[in-house]
């Protein structure tokens, strides 16, 4: 079962004790639950079933009490139960695959959802008519689009970095045909703290990545660069991109969970200024939350905080949409190579 396929009504159940759902899963994580139902961690093909009393015993807890949480991780779709008789231990459950992992991302110390509740969406809760009626906003002094100073630029670059996973991992996995043993330069336009960056020139000794950014970010990349021991290969470009070109003269240019944030006119001016500030035959790359009915749920938070911030568009597309941009902007030979997140490739 999935809750996408649940009726309207039943969703709606869950989503008011979604406290509760959450209370559920947290405690099956905590407790050893998911770890004794998850398939396994590296495969994701064990397929066999455990007993309610075999997870009773090794978690010392009470079978029917146990029955009815376990109701509760079914209802949402997480586990599927086998009835073999009608009594209790003869059923059998199994998690579908990646709920050991999910529930840890989500539920654990260093998820994103607890990094967001860090924001003030309070602010908006109980509210949402006024603020779709445009009568109320996110104060600019709580947040502001783009940061407003230095404070909210450290804060805002700490949940992006705290996102990267994915996409490190689809460069990581591509990064032989990226760049290989080649001296290239790749500026990261909007590159945070140069999180990524640094990841990126872990693996790539060729490489130089300049980060792109706000002036207010040079110190959090000179922390980053610090940490990371990686010298003069991790630099930092002062900069707005929003007023003059962009820095020229690299190999590759990178747009990683930016052009998003910005409307369609912003995005296509930013593709021209990156193909100005290519060398020829230049790689430009772009990464980020293509729409999808997963992703598109993993960026709730940013839907619902950023109805009271008008300066950021916060908008999935489609990869289709940015194809289209890029051939529009005179780039050629588009790829999109797969991963976590894709990653769009194309030429200048």
């Amino acid at each position: 079962m999935n809750v996408t396929t649940l009726s309207p009504r039943a969703l709606l159940s869950l989503l008011a004790n979604g406290a509760k759902a959450m209370d559920v899963v947290e405690t099956a994580l905590h407790l050893g639950l998911l770890d004794a139902l998850d398939p396994d961690a590296e495969t994701g093909t064990r397929t066999d079933t455990v007993s309610l009393s075999d997870l009773s015993l090794r978690l010392g807890v009470v079978p029917g009490r146990l029955y009815k949480m376990l109701d509760c991780l079914e209802s949402l779709g997480f586990v599927h139960r086998e009835q073999h008789g009608d009594e209790l231990d003869l059923v059998r459950y199994r998690a579908v695959p990646g709920l050991r992992q999910a529930a840890e991302a989500v539920a654990g110390p260093g998820s994103l959802e607890r990094d967001r509740d860090r924001y003030p969406w309070r602010l908006l809760h109980g509210r949402l008519v006024d603020v779709l009626r445009g009568e109320m906003s996110i104060p600019a002094a709580t947040f502001g689009w783009p940061p407003r100073d230095e404070g909210q630029l450290a804060d805002f670059e700490q949940s992006m970095a705290a996102g990267l996973g994915p996409i490190i991992e689809t460069f990581r996995a591509h990064a032989g045909r990226l760049w290989g043993e080649r001296a290239l330069r790749l500026l990261d336009v909007g590159g945070g703290d140069g999180t990524l960056a640094a990841h990126l020139l872990e693996r790539s000794p060729a490489l130089r990545v300049d980060v792109f950014n706000l002036p207010a970010a040079e110190p959090l990349v000179d922390r980053t660069r610090k940490e990371s021991g990686l010298g003069g290969r991790l630099g930092f470009v002062a900069g707005d991109f929003l007023d003059g070109p962009l820095p020229g003269g690299y190999d590759a240019l990178s747009f990683v969970r930016v052009l998003h944030d910005w409307p369609v006119s912003t995005a296509r001016a930013l593709l021209r200024k990156a193909h100005a500030a290519l060398v020829p035959d230049g790689r430009i790359l772009i990464c980020e939350e293509f729409r999808t009915p997963d992703r598109l749920a993993g960026q709730f938070f940013w839907s619902y905080f950023l109805m009271g911030v008008d300066t950021c568009v916060s908008r999935l597309y489609e990869i289709e949409h940015y194809v289209r941009l890029l051939e529009e902007s005179g780039f050629r030979d588009v790829t999109v190579l797969p991963g976590p997140f894709e990653l769009i490739t194309a030429t200048r």
